[in-house]
């Protein structure tokens, strides 16, 4: 187990059943979780597959028992999953956590998704703590515009004095966010990043600065980048070198990892497109005969 750090952020690079046991117990205000969802994916070295939905809900139980001690006794959890695999957990953490939210994260995509059946174009989300009556939930940090209030300028006349409806409100349940695409700034080659701006919502809204923000599955560590950002302190585990390496570099903690330059993804190529060549960098286009 390797483990670096900076002022506001740690990272391992371990599994992470065993890089939360070096965590303390009752020290983390936060937790986002978004594990592999067993959909056969490559991420590196590592194959997204259980032998079965039953090994792989049991292999999610166990890291998310630790991800509990963890929590403070007035912290949060969100925890991702696929759509197949979202029921075994959340049948399993309503009897340890009270599950407050149920989130759709939806998204749209130009690509083909399925012809026999509809396409997946959303991922669910958990949100959860330990204490409902003692949790963080900074409602003014993360409003919205409400459409009623502020588009169609409706009047409440149910209220003593009849009133303008107000222009913002909380988030519903459900999220549209785009997906993180090769031109965006923030893109990292990982094949499930997700967005900086599901994470900024999450990270206001259920964290306040000074605190302690985990995530066990860290990926292109966005959640500890995020945290940084918004003055949180940061625990990310990865296992994976090819993306501990960018946790290293976007967390400032190092510019070099075993002799190798940490550098940006170099998001130039060329495409060959009838009888021109199209190259592409950084979200240029420019054409060639």
């Amino acid at each position: 187990m390797e483990c670096y750090q900076s002022e506001f952020a740690k990272i391992y690079r371990a599994d992470c059943l065993v890089a939360l046991n070096d965590v303390q117990d009752g020290s983390v205000d936060l937790i986002f979780a978004d594990p592999p969802y067993n959909i056969g994916k490559k991420f590196a070295d590592f194959h997204d597959s259980w032998a079965s939905d039953r090994e792989y809900a049991q292999w999610c139980y166990r890291w998310l028992e630790l991800c509990i001690d963890k929590l403070k006794p007035n912290g949060s959890l969100y925890v991702m999953a696929s759509t197949q695999a979202m029921p075994y957990i959340d049948l399993w953490l309503r009897d340890r956590l009270v599950i407050l939210s149920r989130i759709v994260w939806h998204y749209d995509s130009s690509g083909v998704q399925a012809k026999k059946h509809y396409g997946s174009l959303y991922e669910p989300i958990l949100f959860a703590v330990k204490n409902p009556a003692s949790y963080t939930f900074n409602v003014s940090d993360i409003e919205v515009e409400a459409k009623t209030g502020a588009i169609r300028k409706l009047i409440d006349y149910r209220k003593e004095v009849p009133t303008l409806y107000k222009t913002t409100k909380v988030p519903g349940n459900t999220w549209y966010i785009p997906r993180v695409r090769y031109r965006m700034d923030e893109y990292e080659k990982h094949p499930s990043q997700k967005p900086e701006a599901l994470l900024e919502r999450i990270i206001k809204a259920s964290s306040n600065a000074g605190d302690l923000v985990l995530d066990p599955f860290g990926g292109t560590f966005s959640t500890g980048v995020v945290a940084q950002r918004l003055g949180r302190r940061s625990i990310s585990i990865e296992l994976q070198e090819e993306y501990f390496k960018i946790g290293l570099r976007r967390l400032g903690i190092a510019s070099e990892y075993n002799g190798d330059q940490l550098t940006r993804p170099d998001k130039s190529f060329v495409r060959k497109n009838g009888k021109n060549t199209v190259r592409a960098y950084q979200g240029n286009m420019v054409l060639y005969d």
